[in-house]
């Protein structure tokens, strides 16, 4: 009897929690059969119309229905410098008053309605004008919501993928900045019955270490951009992402190899003259490699008719590197020049020489008194010869010192050679200096 009394006290406790968890059970039964009365209620045939839209401000007709928006950046995938547009996943969401659509909360326990078909209730017209591809995303379920509020506030949230146009302005690039946008209006309501307005407070929020590959997202502007057509005024919402395009990937992919194939096409002027094949393979493949490199950077960019920030300084090294090829040329015809002179002079002394011999043997052919008249004469030049050189040491002819230094090359195309040694590097620093200071120190207006 005793070991009886235990089991039973045991036994009506366990049937007192089963008593209790069947009748929460039933009341969570009967709390989601009254969540599908009161869809039925607001939302059942001949209750609610999704054609009409709803009610302004203080639910009069006249007034427009406020739709208030908000934006959560998830991702920015590319920026398309050829194609002019970003790629950019978001969340968006919308919330309006609709009065038809209050409800009993049940005492508080009913916060809101879930909703996933959005036909079902009336939905702002909204879409993308400057939308060129876009897709919803529906793995594993469609990734949308329609929450419905005791107070008939009604919350719609989708999560979408778009493809946007950016018209950009690359005449700075790659030391630009851009600024694309994000609007969004309405298609068929005008303001008299539809307004889009942004939400208070922090209307859009981007994701947390946002990566570009090419970019930074300095800030975001939030502005309206309300059109007006033949057939109305429409309400218009647009965000402003600008960006920053990085410099680093072209410093080291465009700027530097650029440098050093205008340093190496400068290898030539300490080559000797004579070495003609080293020279010109030098200076022809230098060319050539530095117009690759431009039609590769120029394939990569929209055709555009204006010159851009690229432009000007893989047109300019380009010109250096051909500088440094006609260079040569010039120096090759001057070799020759002097070689042609050299023989002149060779030739023009050798004549002298045979001149001099032959008025010596005709001085030895002449009588001794004809020979004694000449003595003084011949005196007497002599006299003057030591005279105007005694004059030429005492008053020596004052040289520059730059000419003094090219006296040391007697040769036209070694001169050639030392001046472009040092007038190449040191123009091209002149451009370096004029280029960065232009394109970096510029001001924001000017960037637009």
């Amino acid at each position: 009897m005793e070991t009886s009394r235990p089991s039973c006290a045991m036994f009506l406790l366990l049937a007192f929690f089963l008593a209790i968890f069947a009748q929460g059970l039933q009341a969570k039964i009967n709390f989601r059969e009254k969540e599908k009365q009161i869809l039925d209620q607001i939302l059942g045939p001949g209750r609610y119309d999704a054609r009409i839209r709803p009610s302004g401000i203080n639910g009069t007709d006249d007034a427009p229905t406020l739709v208030r928006v908000n934006l959560f950046l998830r991702s920015i995938s590319k920026i398309d410098d050829y194609k002019m547009e970003y790629s950019v996943q978001l969340t968006f969401r919308e919330q309006w008053l609709d009065e038809r659509l209050k409800f009993n909360n049940q005492g508080g326990r009913l916060k809101y309605l879930t909703l996933t078909e959005a036909n079902r209730v009336w939905m702002p017209d909204l879409f993308f004008s400057n939308e060129k591809e876009g897709h919803f995303h529906n793995i594993i379920m469609p990734n949308v919501y329609i929450r419905i509020f005791p107070n008939g506030n009604v919350l719609y949230s989708i999560r979408i993928s778009l493809t946007l146009s950016c018209p950009m302005n690359l005449k700075l690039y790659p030391l630009d900045k851009q600024t694309c946008s994000l609007r969004m209006a309405s298609y068929g309501w005008t303001t008299d019955d539809l307004v889009f307005l942004w939400k208070e407070g922090d209307p859009v929020q981007v994701v947390k270490n946002l990566h570009l590959p090419r970019f930074t997202l300095e800030k975001f502007l939030t502005d309206y951009c309300n059109s007006k057509t033949n057939t109305g005024e429409y309400s218009c919402l647009k965000v402003d992402l600008l960006f920053k395009r990085e410099f680093s990937y072209y410093l080291i992919q465009i700027y530097i190899p650029c440098c050093m194939l205008v340093i190496v096409s400068w290898v030539s002027f300490w080559l000797d003259q004579g070495a003609v094949p080293a020279r010109v393979s030098l200076g022809v493949t230098t060319l050539l490699t530095m117009a690759t490199q431009s039609s590769g950077i120029n394939a990569s960019l929209p055709p555009v008719s204006y010159t851009k920030a690229i432009d000007v300084w893989t047109g300019v090294c380009l010109t250096f590197v051909f500088g440094a090829l006609l260079e040569f040329a010039l120096v090759n015809y001057a070799s020759r020049s002097d070689m042609h002179r050299e023989n002149m002079k060779k030739s023009r002394r050798e004549m002298e020489a045979a001149a001099s011999l032959d008025a010596a043997s005709d001085l030895l052919d002449t009588d001794s008194n004809a020979t004694f008249a000449m003595k003084p004469l011949m005196r007497g030049g002599v006299m003057d010869s030591k005279m105007r050189q005694c004059e030429i040491h005492l008053n020596p002819p004052r040289k520059n010192c730059c000419l003094l230094w090219m006296s040391k090359f007697p040769t036209r195309s070694k001169r050639i050679d030392v001046i472009s040694r040092i007038t190449f590097p040191l123009v091209f620093a002149l451009f370096n200096l004029a280029y960065w200071s232009t394109y970096l120190f510029r001001d924001e207006d000017e960037e637009k």
